[in-house]
């Protein structure tokens, strides 16, 4: 039986192949150069397949006709592979001057629109359920720096690992003890001042009074709600528990109280809307942020939203009926949702339980009702700065491509934001000031820095990608600068250097904090923050053709504060291990940048070295240091006292974790790359500490 045609939407091959790839009849991807001849080391001849008379004679009709289609299905058939060889494309040298649709992957010269080359995933649970993360999402553009990678120097431990379809996350703790006895009302208070600094300048639910009459406020069986101040008090101390430096005590008290919260609140609370209802859910889903459990976060902060709908949380004006304190209280929790619910959908990249809920604009100044109120100002910032994100994932990302003009619009409200912060949000406390309120107010300070860092990185990253792939393609092919479809966008790269400069802000900001020792054990949404950060720092890193001493000190510090929340955080040691195999990888392209430079020579060539062996068995994952008791002979790299006092049968235990990874070796071809312009001064850099 003849197999039945294949839709030309579903069809694998590219529009256009290279003519060695064609003669050869081989897979050509249709980006020129090409991941075969990438590969294979010949990107100098790899260009477009010159199709013969008869081809055009042929196919010309169906040219002439397919541009009369709908846009759809033109685009179907014209679409470049997406697949994960060739993940940052160029435009082909030898093609007609024909308008360049928004689809392809780098915008043609002057173009003010960048595609997103970041696409959603599913990615696997725990069940083996798959869960949508959108392209706005860290995870998202980990999986193109992964490909990027993959293509310029092979595979590695970075992009091939076999985590990279799961969405890490915990499993419920099964040891949940049953009674606690080693908690007292002192220790409670304890992890309560720690929530209040967890959550400063995300959630302003309860003041400092009323979480002291909630702790010392006896049960009240006879109430509307009961149990809701039980439920409430117990998350709250989970929270604090939950933050501080982990020993078996805090961790014991962290899940009785957790456990016995969720359970008071899925008994009782959920039937009839509440405001405790709402702090209480909007709590469980900050604590599930901590516990690696994002899933359940998202979906206890939608219980939260729907619950706070009910109650008119969301109105403007409030019923003259409702007591002032009241109507601070609304307003707090409120503001509070809207933030956490913007901050969780931003980082997963999908749609907020709030949207359609939030009549106010978002501009600069706090409404009158909060102004009247006078609430906390890191919360006020935030709610702010969490309307401006709503705008960047929905509006930004929405669409198949991102707008220069858009972009810039929302830098602008940033712009104004920023300006009008109260001073207490950019400079730290004064020295004599007690150590839970200066700690609270600090880490308050870098939340909303790190927020605005965020927002900045996720509305110029597309424009990051794009200025960095026309520079890693434009390198590999000399003579290839004065050729106009590897100019890069004036527009594109400015964005692209706030890009960078935002990401190197936040890293530096975070190191100040993290070297004072105000960290603490577990922080559910920096850990999100300096890993988005990260991975837009590793990328320049890794497009540069050499080193960068403020950008890999700046790397360093995100793999240091990463490691040191991984003692509590599994997701934090997740992101620990990818930056890791990230900065081997940059390493790698590093010597093989190095090694071109050395045989660039006509003339003379190095006819032996240690390194070189080492290098064609292990490009690039092993760090190269010396073995104690060697010689004091200078070498190269310092790998001559690990060939020379090494025992033979050790060898093999150098590499560990290469067991079974079963990949090829892959060639030693040389690239180049060029560097990241001069810092952008339009970031504020005054909200670092």
């Amino acid at each position: 039986m003849p197999r039945r045609k294949v839709s030309p939407s579903n069809r694998l091959r590219a529009e256009e192949a290279c003519s060695s790839c064609r003669k050869s009849h081989r897979r050509c991807n249709g980006r020129f150069p090409c991941a075969s001849c990438i590969k294979s080391g010949r990107t100098e001849s790899c260009r477009p397949c010159q199709p013969t008379e008869r081809f055009v004679r042929r196919f010309q009709p169906n040219q002439d006709a397919s541009s009369s289609t709908t846009p759809g299905s033109s685009r179907a058939r014209s679409l470049p592979i997406a697949g994960s060889d060739n993940p940052i494309a160029l435009p082909p040298l030898d093609r007609p001057a024909t308008p360049r649709r928004q689809t392809d992957a780098v915008a043609a010269p002057g173009s003010p629109e960048a595609p997103h080359r970041t696409h959603p995933r599913m990615l696997r649970n725990r069940q083996g359920e798959r869960v949508f993360i959108g392209k706005a999402a860290s995870l998202s553009f980990l999986q193109l720096l992964r490909d990027t990678v993959t293509q310029y120097i092979g595979p590695s431990l970075f992009s091939h690992n076999i985590k990279s379809e799961d969405m890490l996350e915990t499993e419920t703790p099964r040891d949940v003890p049953l009674t606690i006895d080693d908690v007292d009302l002192d220790q409670q208070r304890v992890f309560i001042r720690t929530y209040h600094i967890a959550t400063s300048g995300f959630i302003h639910v309860l003041t400092d009074s009323e979480s002291s009459d909630i702790l010392n406020e006896p049960p009240q069986p006879n109430s509307n709600h009961p149990g809701a101040n039980t439920a409430l008090r117990d998350i709250i101390v989970a929270i604090g528990a939950q933050s501080r430096r982990s020993n078996p005590t805090s961790v014991q008290a962290e899940r009785f109280f957790f456990a016995r919260g969720q359970r008071i609140a899925f008994d009782n609370m959920l039937e009839n809307p509440s405001l405790e209802l709402v702090r209480v859910f909007l709590l469980m889903s900050f604590y599930m942020l901590g516990a690696c459990r994002r899933n359940a976060a998202f979906m206890y902060i939608g219980i939260a939203v729907r619950a706070a709908a009910a109650l008119g949380l969301h109105v403007s004006d409030s019923p003259e009926s409702i007591p002032a304190d009241e109507k601070r209280q609304r307003t707090r929790v409120w503001m509070s949702l809207c933030t956490l619910d913007l901050l969780v959908s931003s980082i997963l990249g999908r749609p907020p339980a709030t949207t359609g809920l939030r009549p106010e604009p978002a501009g600069n100044q706090p409404s009158t009702r909060q102004q009247d109120y006078h609430l906390e100002a890191s919360l006020v910032a935030s709610f702010h700065m969490s309307q401006i994100l709503d705008e960047i994932v929905v509006g930004l990302y929405g669409d198949k491509t991102a707008s220069t003009e858009r972009a810039e619009s929302l830098l602008g409200k940033l712009k104004g934001w920023s300006e009008n912060l109260p001073e207490s949000l950019r400079t730290p406390p004064p020295i004599d000031s007690e150590r839970f309120t200066a700690q609270e107010r600090i880490i308050g300070c870098l939340h909303t820095a790190c927020s605005y860092h965020f927002a900045i990185i996720i509305i110029t990253r597309p424009f990051l990608i794009s200025v960095l792939g026309v520079r890693l393609a434009r390198l590999q092919r000399p003579g290839a600068a004065m050729d106009e479809a590897f100019q890069e966008d004036p527009a594109h790269s400015r964005l692209a250097a706030a890009c960078a400069d935002s990401a190197l802000y936040m890293i530096q900001t975070c190191v100040e904090v993290h070297q004072s020792g105000l960290l603490l054990g577990n922080m559910c949404i920096l850990k999100a923050f300096v890993f988005a950060a990260a991975l837009v720092l590793g990328f320049s890193l890794f497009s540069k053709n050499g080193t960068d001493s403020v950008l890999d000190e700046a790397f360093n510090g995100a793999i240091a504060i990463l490691e040191a929340l991984s003692e509590q955080s599994a997701q934090a040691a997740h992101y620990y291990e990818i930056l890791t195999f990230l900065q081997n990888a940059i390493e790698q392209r590093r010597r093989l940048l190095q090694q071109e430079q050395q045989n660039k020579n006509p003339y003379v060539s190095k006819l032996f070295s240690l390194n070189h062996q080492r290098n064609q068995s292990d490009p690039g994952n092993i760090s190269m240091t010396p073995v104690s008791g060697g010689s004091d002979m200078p070498t190269p790299n310092g790998v001559l006292d690990m060939w020379s006092f090494m025992d033979p049968a050790e060898l093999g235990s150098t590499a560990p974790g290469w067991e079974g990874m079963e990949l090829p070796v892959w060639d030693n071809f040389p690239f180049a790359a060029a560097g990241l312009q001069t810092p952008d001064r339009n970031i504020d850099p005054r909200l670092a500490l």
